[in-house]
């Protein structure tokens, strides 16, 4: 009796032991939400020395996580793609500085507010014209796009507003003296100045708004509890406080549990209403697209002629020279040249003493034939070398010297073979000139990014966008092909 009495309590001890594991195991923080963020916005979400993301963002969603007992992973995501991505429900939620506002609720759910925020208008040091809003008038205003900085910018009568990707290429753009203010979040850029980062630029008017930021969720999602949840408890056991003392050195405010205008329900658009009631806009940038193509390709074919024809040269410097040239622009970003171009060159004038401001189309221009002609360069001399050698030798037999044999016998015949790649080119070109809204310039790809970040609606939109450049490219492979059949002797 004693032996089997002592067997069925162990049997129960282990049955026990095993229910105790099996519910600690449902403690444990076994789900794992992807949240979103855009790491170019400090001092709330930046990336460090490291390369690890920091900053009071991304503290607070880790404490939030711990407090509701679940795991996240960031992921890096442009602002204005962050509300698309969560309608395409490709991640959980996003914490990026997003403002809670009547529109954007509409789109996605938001949590409770985790920020009092408001924006600034930031000026040069020297600026003694702008002292308010008002004087904004008829000013270059600088923004980031689809924020609510950029939304205040277009109530300033007579503006000119420039919307980049990014806050920090905003001020940048102030700096370099391309615009006469930024509207911007004030923590930011009261940050970026203190920091150092920013030289001669002072902010006014601290606060033109009133702004809580909240985590964006897709509606009827169902983190938006949890995550609610983790924030109420973070602010209530003064673990947000001790996280806002240490991006701000000040007590925080007293937070809202809810703003007046969120709601649950879901704006309904016919998305073929969007599709045609977006096109007006963009068509008004296939004008500013072609002009930047037909510019660009221009100049291109002129420099890169010319730079195809010394790397035929006998002279080895000069081929040199254009062999450095080619590899340098095919070897690089078309992005990272832009970059150089429009914000690398006026930064660097400033430290050498001068001001060197540079307009945008000029700078995309630039930026754009400079690569075209490296990779024409190429074409050029290809076509060039494919002229077989004994029309050289006739053209001497007829007196004519190496110039004259180059314009007159080889060049023209090279050209009809150069034809097709050409055409390849020049459709390249064509599609590369949306990488020109990097630097605020309202190209056809920039009014679709525009109208996105209006009406959120991101596949009708970019639907549009991109019926609008298939037209252009089978317009431009038509017109190279009959340019081909004309220039063909045979024909």
């Amino acid at each position: 009796m004693v032996r089997f009495g002592l067997g069925r309590f162990c049997v129960l001890i282990v049955l026990i032991c095993s229910l105790l594991a099996g519910c600690s195991g449902n403690y444990r923080p076994n789900k794992v939400l992807q949240m979103a963020t855009e790491a170019t916005f400090p001092p709330f979400e930046f990336q460090g020395q490291g390369g690890e993301l920091e900053g009071f963002s991304i503290d607070l969603m880790r404490a939030i996580a711990t407090a509701a007992n679940f795991q996240v992973e960031f992921q890096s995501l442009p602002f204005d793609g962050i509300i698309p991505a969560l309608q395409a429900k490709t991640i959980d939620g996003a914490i990026s500085s997003i403002t809670i506002t009547e529109e954007r609720a509409k789109t996605v759910a938001f949590s409770r507010p985790y920020f009092k925020a408001g924006l600034a208008i930031a000026i040069r040091a020297d600026n003694q014209n702008i002292t308010g809003f008002d004087s904004l008038q008829n000013k270059k205003i600088a923004v980031q796009i689809g924020t609510t900085g950029a939304q205040k910018a277009k109530s300033v009568i007579g503006a000119e507003v420039r919307s980049f990707d990014s806050a920090p290429l905003a001020l940048q753009e102030l700096q370099n003296g391309n615009v006469d203010a930024v509207i911007n979040d004030a923590p930011v850029t009261l940050y970026a100045i203190n920091t150092g980062n920013l030289q001669g630029i002072k902010v006014i008017e601290q606060l033109l708004t009133e702004e809580f930021y909240g985590i964006a969720t897709a509606k009827n999602s169902p983190y938006l509890s949890l995550i609610n949840q983790g924030l109420t408890k973070v602010l209530q056991n003064g673990n947000y406080e001790q996280i806002y003392q240490k991006w701000f050195k000040s007590t925080p405010p007293i937070l809202p549990e809810t703003l007046p205008f969120i709601k649950n329900n879901t704006a309904k658009l016919n998305s073929f209403n969007v599709f045609w009631q977006s096109l007006p806009t963009l068509l008004s940038g296939v004008l500013v697209t072609l002009q930047l193509a037909l510019i660009s390709g221009l100049c291109g074919l002129t420099s890169g002629s010319l730079i195809g024809i010394i790397r035929l040269s006998h002279i080895k410097p000069l081929r040199f020279l254009a062999r450095a040239y080619i590899d340098f622009f095919r070897g690089t970003p078309l992005l990272v040249q832009i970059f150089m171009i429009y914000f690398g060159l006026p930064a660097i004038s400033q430290e050498l003493g001068f001001t060197f401001p540079l307009n945008r189309l000029l700078a995309g221009i630039i930026a754009l034939s400079l690569n075209s002609a490296a990779y024409i360069a190429e074409i050029v001399r290809g076509g060039i070398q494919s002229i077989e050698i004994g029309q050289s030798e006739a053209a001497k037999s007829l007196g004519l010297n190496s110039v004259q044999t180059m314009t007159y016998v080889i060049f023209p015949q090279a050209l009809r073979r150069m034809i097709p790649p050409l055409g390849n080119e020049f459709i390249s070109l064509l599609k590369d000139t949306s990488l020109v809204a990097v630097i605020g310039f309202e190209e056809l790809f920039r009014k679709g990014q525009l109208i996105v970040s209006e009406n959120y609606r991101a596949f009708e939109v970019y639907a549009a966008v991109a019926v609008i450049y298939l037209c252009l490219t089978l317009i431009s492979s038509q017109l190279f092909s009959r340019l081909e059949i004309w220039m063909n002797p045979s024909k």
